[in-house]
């Protein structure tokens, strides 16, 4: 089969298209034909030796995938050869096949076609999780937003609206503010070269926020945390500004706030019951038509190199999705 290799840490550049071996499932495990691969911002990471995980050398990116079960390993009843199936795995997506572990691979609806089902879980399931077990967002809180044009961003303003918050959106151009107006955000600030705290407490009347979403980090993470509201939760979910924040621990005493780590993939595997329910609330949304993840570009696999650079370079509105041939 052909597979995007890692043979060294570095720019998205590095990367080849090789052939590489079929693989074989063992137990509690599944074989896919991958159709299609989602980027996400830990696929920047992960290649340059950055990412929490750092997989032995070489390597495959790629973890957001739906596909077609080839074969399945002991164990495995909820899926058959010939499935249509979404999943996620810690790397090996950018490839014609890929190992899944079972707890992580769920039927595809059938109105979901293959790139959509590939950028919807780490997106939508990081979002949710943030939003509902990790910060118990309620009905007439106030959410902010971050990074809210990316794709975590962009579902957390979309889950946000659908679990009856008012959602503010920040985002660094008009282009993808506008976006974020499209996906339900009440309120759209654009953040360059912005007083955050004093444009927060504006638009807030000086309550301030009751939950901040932050994928980026950076430089806007002590201004937005200090625009807190009393019993705050500040969700950290990533760092895509490429700097990872210093909050003064003097601010969540004062405020009386939480500082919450949201790592979907770790809870995903831990409590898989819980996620399956959470994953089947967000299909139900989907089949609904609540949700509805946005493509800003598909690439064909030979150019997986080239959608990793665009979203390494803040270049992506949505989800980039490498689509099999």
């Amino acid at each position: 089969m052909k597979a995007i290799r890692c043979n060294s840490y570095g720019p998205p550049s590095n990367l080849v298209l090789e052939s590489v071996a079929d693989l074989e499932p063992k137990e509690n495990e599944v074989l896919v034909q991958v159709k299609a691969c989602g980027i996400n911002f830990p696929d920047t990471l992960i290649i340059q030796g950055l990412y929490q995980i750092r997989p032995e050398l070489p390597f495959t990116p790629g973890s957001d995938v739906a596909g077609v079960v080839l074969a399945i390993g002991d164990g495995v009843q909820h899926v058959s050869p010939g499935d249509a199936v979404i999943g996620f795995v810690a790397h090996g997506g950018l490839a014609e096949q890929v190992i899944l572990p079972a707890k992580a691979c769920f039927p595809k609806p059938a109105q979901m076609d293959f790139p959509v089902a590939a950028s919807f879980m780490m997106a939508y399931g990081t979002a949710y999780h943030a939003l509902k077990d990790r910060g118990a967002l309620r009905a007439g809180e106030t959410l902010l937003v971050l990074g809210a044009s990316g794709g975590v961003g962009l579902a957390a303003v979309e889950l946000g609206k659908q679990m009856g918050a008012t959602v503010i959106a920040a985002a660094s151009t008009e282009e993808k503010l506008e976006l974020c107006r499209e996906y339900g955000a009440d309120h759209l600030l654009n953040y360059t070269g912005a007083d955050l705290k004093s444009a927060l407490k504006e638009l807030t009347g000086s309550k301030g926020i009751d939950v901040i979403l932050d994928p980026v980090g950076g430089a806007y993470a002590e201004p937005a945390f200090r625009a807190m509201a009393w019993e705050g939760r500040y969700l950290i979910v990533g760092f895509a500004a490429g700097t990872i924040p210093s909050i003064p621990l003097n601010l969540p005493l004062l405020k009386g706030a939480s500082l919450v780590g949201v790592f979907w993939g770790q809870f995903a595997m831990t409590h898989p019951k819980q996620n399956m329910q959470n994953t089947r609330e967000l299909m139900t949304w989907y089949s609904e038509g609540k949700l509805s993840p946005h493509i800003d570009k598909i690439f064909a696999l030979e150019d997986a190199p080239k959608a990793i650079e665009a979203l390494l370079h803040r270049k992506v509105k949505g989800k980039v999705v490498v689509q099999m041939k």
